[in-house]
Order: C-alpha cells, then structure tokens, then sequence
C-alpha cells in the first residue's frame, strides 16, 4: 500500500516582496492570479527577471554526473521520463511569438477562461517544461505540445513535479563534485522512501494490534475466565422447586352482567392473584417464613461458597436481599396463574418452603374477603334480629289488650253483638206488629195488650244495652269499639312486624349467598416437587453473559476514550 504525501495547497499572491512570488521568480514562473487586463510590459519585466535569477540559479548549481543528467534531461517526446515526469524540450532562449503565433494568443484570450483554467494552464506548462510570458501563451503553446491544459491530472505528481522544479531551480550551495546534489531525489530513493513509510505503517498497525490484543486479554477475556471458574469449579449447586396455582371464586349465579363476562377468566380474581403476589415477596413472608422453617440458617451454612452465602449476623435486609432472589414468582395475567420457583441449597429444603408459602398464600386468600364477608352478614343478621325483637314485642302488645279488656277478636265480638241487636229488633216489631193488631180491636183483651206492650218494653231495654255495650265508653274497659280499635292497631304493628322480619330474613339469606360468592379458593395446579439434579449456577449460559457484558463495557470505554481523546486534539 503506497501512501502519497499530501499536496501543497497554492498561493501565489500579488506583491513584489512577498516569499511566494520569490520563489516563482526563481523557478521561472509569473504569477498567476493577476487580472488578464495586466500591462504586457510588467509581464516582460517579470519574465526578465525571473529569467536572470534562473540564469544565476544554473551558474551556481553544482555539476551533476551523468546518471543525474540523464534522468534530468528531457525527452523529445514528451513522453513520462525515467523519474516519473513527462517532460518537453522546449528551447529556453525562444525567440518572441511571431505575427500568428500573437494571433492564436489573442484567441485563446477571447475564448473567456477563467482564472482557475489558466492557472492550471501555467502549472502544467511548467511541469512540462513550457516557457511562457503569460497564461494564454501557456494553453496556446501546451495544446500546440499536443497536451491538453485542462486535463484534471494526479494532483500528487503535480505537486511532486513542482516540488522538484522549485528545488532544482533554487540556488543551491556548492559541495564536492562526486556527491549529488542536496534535495535532488530519484526514483530509487523516492521508492525506498515510500517502502519505508509501509513498513512504518506496517510496523504501526501490528503495535496497535498487539495492544487490542492485549487490552481485549486483560479487561475481557480474563474477567470472563474468572467468571467461567467460579460458575464451573466455586459456585454451589442450587435446587428450584418450581409450582403453579391459580386463586378460583366460588361459582353462583347473579350479579351484573360485566361480572358474569369476566367470570371464567384471570380478570375476574386479578387483584387477588396481585395481592398475593405481593405478599409472598414481601418481608412479612420473609420472617414468617425463617421463624417456622429457618430460612436465615440455611443460607448461613459454610457449606455454601462465599458468594452467595450470607453473613451469620445479617440484617433484616440482606436476608430480604437473598429471599427476592431465591423466592421468583410470577403473575400470568391472561390466565391468572401465579408461578412460583424456589432456590434453596437442598432439595428437600426448596420443596418445604415451596409448600410452607403456598400455604401461607392460601391463608392470605382466605382472609383478602373474610373481612368483607363478615360485614355483609353481620349487617343482615342484626337486621333480622333487630325485626324479630319488634315483632313480639308487637304480639306482646296484643295480647296484653287482649287480656286486660278480655276480648279475643274484638270484629267477633261485635258481630255478635249485632247478630243479637237483629234478632231482638226483629223481635221487637213482631211485638208491636201484635199490639197493633189487638190495638184494632173494638174491645181489646186488656191482659193480652198489656203482655204484649210489657214484651216491647223489655226488648227495647235489651237492645238499648246490647248498643251501649258497642259505643258506650262509661264502663271499665271502655266501649268495644274503643277495644276493637285498639286491638286493630296492635294487629296492624304486629303484621308490620312481622312482614319487617320476613324481609329481614330473606336479606340475610341472600347476604349469605353474596358470601358465600366471594370465597376465594387457592387451587395449586402444579403441586411442588423436589428435583434430584441441581437446577442452578448455568455455567456455560452465566459464563457466555459475563463475556457479553464485559465486552460491551470495553466497547463503550473505548469509544468514550476515542471520542475524548479526537475532541482534545482538535
């Protein structure tokens, strides 16, 4: 791979004490970006000059040997010498342009370049060799050279080709006749220095390689061998105990009909399902659980590597810690299922907690409605009791009405007593039908009038008691209307009572039935069983990962330092 070092940029300035024009002065050239409209006299003048310092430039040049000349000399062809230049011999001492030639300059002057095109006219005219007092003259002797002065060329063998130009028109200081010249390079030490800037680059690339290599080795490849050791050789066997269950609602009829849509699936017992997810990874199970079962001394045994043993004297919080990691349990909300997975050091330790917190969350659903359950029937069994208290007491009522007046049924009561005013008001106009009849006698049989007068008086004294006894209120009792009202009332809070009860127990039977609806039923789909291989350290997985993980963190180091380190430069 050859690098080409990069091209010089150009500025050639106006200015008759600047070093640019200086240089151009010495090494033939005329400045180049002068407006066209430039008086043809400071162009001779500048020409004459520039010609008298390359005359003093060749006066002062040491001489060259013959291997030198050669490559130096131009060809007659113009074709690219043995130093890698194309080349023109063009007679240095040319007389001025003739009558033609000033015409051709004049139309390549009308043809409207621009000022880039005839720079870059000049340029290649000097690279081949081409004397020209101007820009136009340079495109009009370079397209007669048969060159096109527009060409886009490698802009390195330009610069190249003008480098040497400039230095071999440069005066330079005398030194002994066998050496070389100073700053003249060939083309056998133009390759070699080009092969030594690919072994440099070469040399370069493996020290950069050797150092990725070596910082890949010690910030990933040894971490991850070390994580490798411990999960393969260090790490303790670890047992899972995996079980499913599922929180279940009793099944009855009623409710709304969003209820009824969402009854066969996990939304219906979804906030349950949570609750308990909550509470067996909580820190009231935690302690629960090391006071029945010792969850704290399990995982204080030596036997257990260091790193996932925990302290004789943790805290609350480190064996917290170490419970969340070993107590994994998980919600299917779609399904409703709870999983649940238990890591312990044993298996038939993973399996006792397993069932131990299965239990507990069973307990927990036990009691997330009990509370709810025992409201709704406590309040329809005061209801009822409160109702069935009213309603002896309003029997209690009655009958002491009853057995202070001595009436059973005051309605059946009066019903007699009117049945009797009837028959003796019935009675009582047969009688004096008769005392009209014997009244209409010329000559009455006075004993018979005065029987049957005698009747009358007595039927009218008994019916004007039987009537007293239902609207008289002078007696003891009162009136037996006063009683029958009485009675009808106490009659009428009794059945209110008794109607108040009636909905009283049927409220608390229907609460019951609500209960009864809203038991929760913890049913363990997959019962818990211990395994007879250890499920845990993945070593081949957890070694791939620390890899992974440590890879990527060199990743983002490096480029973080890459990027500092472009930003500090710039």
């Amino acid at each position: 791979m050859t690098i080409k070092p990069k091209a010089n940029r150009y500025r050639i300035r106006r200015g008759s004490g600047s070093v640019s024009e200086t240089g151009q002065a010495r090494a033939g050239q005329v400045p180049q970006d002068r407006d066209d409209n430039v008086p043809d006299q400071t162009e001779q003048a500048v020409t004459r000059k520039a010609k008298t310092d390359e005359n003093a430039a060749s006066a002062q040049k040491p001489a060259m040997n013959p291997l030198e000349e050669m490559a130096a000399e131009p060809q007659e062809d113009g074709l690219p010498s043995a130093g890698g230049r194309p080349k023109v011999r063009v007679q240095r001492n040319a007389n001025p342009p003739a009558a033609d030639e000033t015409a051709e300059v004049d139309k390549v002057r009308k043809e409207g370049l621009t000022g880039r095109q005839l720079r870059m006219a000049r340029r290649v005219a000097q690279k081949h060799g081409i004397h020209a007092e101007s820009d136009q003259e340079a495109v009009y002797r370079l397209r007669r050279a048969g060159i096109d002065p527009f060409k886009r060329a490698n802009m390195l063998e330009l610069v190249e080709a003008e480098g040497d130009r400039r230095a071999a028109n440069l005066p330079q200081p005398a030194v002994p006749p066998e050496g070389p010249g100073p700053g003249v390079i060939d083309a056998a030490q133009r390759a070699r220095s080009v092969m030594d800037i690919q072994r440099d680059i070469a040399r370069r690339r493996r020290r950069n390689l050797r150092m990725l290599l070596l910082r890949l080795a010690f910030f990933v490849v040894l971490p991850s061998i070390v994580a490798g050791y411990y999960y393969f050789n260090v790490a303790t066997p670890m047992y899972a105990t995996k079980s499913e269950f599922v929180i279940q609602q009793a099944d009855g009829a009623g409710g709304s009909a969003a209820a009824g849509l969402f009854a066969g699936t996990g939304l219906a017992s979804s906030q349950d399902s949570i609750g308990v997810q909550g509470y067996l990874t909580s820190r009231e199970a935690m302690l629960r659980l090391d006071g029945d079962v010792g969850f704290k001394a399990h995982f204080n045994d030596p036997s257990i590597d260091v790193v996932q043993r925990l302290d004789p004297d943790a805290s609350n919080e480190a064996a917290y810690k170490v419970y969340r990691k070993r107590v994994k349990i998980g919600f299917d909300p779609t399904e409703g299922i709870i999983k649940m997975e238990v890591i312990a050091a044993s298996p038939e330790v993973s399996e006792q907690y397993s069932k131990s917190l299965i239990a507990y969350a069973e307990e927990r659903v036990d009691k997330l409605t009990q509370r709810k359950r025992e409201d709704q029937m406590q309040g329809a069994l005061d209801s009822y009791e409160d109702a069935e208290l009213e309603m002896l007491a309003a029997q209690d009522r009655v009958l002491k009405l009853q057995e202070d007046v001595g009436v059973f049924d005051a309605t059946s009561d009066a019903s007699s007593l009117m049945s009797q005013i009837n028959t003796f008001e019935l009675q009582l106009q047969d009688k004096r039908l008769r005392l009209d009849q014997l009244l209409d006698n010329a000559s009455p049989n006075q004993a018979r009038v005065d029987g049957v007068q005698g009747d009358i008086t007595r039927l009218e004294t008994l019916i004007a008691e039987l009537r007293g006894k239902l609207t008289d209120t002078g007696g003891e009792n009162g009136s037996l209307a006063s009683i029958s009202g009485q009675l009808r009332i106490a009659q009428t809070n009794l059945e209110t009572r008794t109607l108040l009860m009636q909905q009283a127990l049927q409220q608390l039977e229907v609460a019951r039935i609500e209960a009864n609806k809203q038991t929760r039923y913890l049913s363990t789909n997959v019962s818990p069983v211990a395994p007879d291989q250890p499920t845990y350290p993945k070593a081949f997985e957890n070694t791939l990962l620390a890899f992974l993980i440590f890879s990527g963190i060199y990743l983002m180091l490096s480029l973080t330092a890459t990027i500092l380190r472009e930003q500090i430069s710039s």
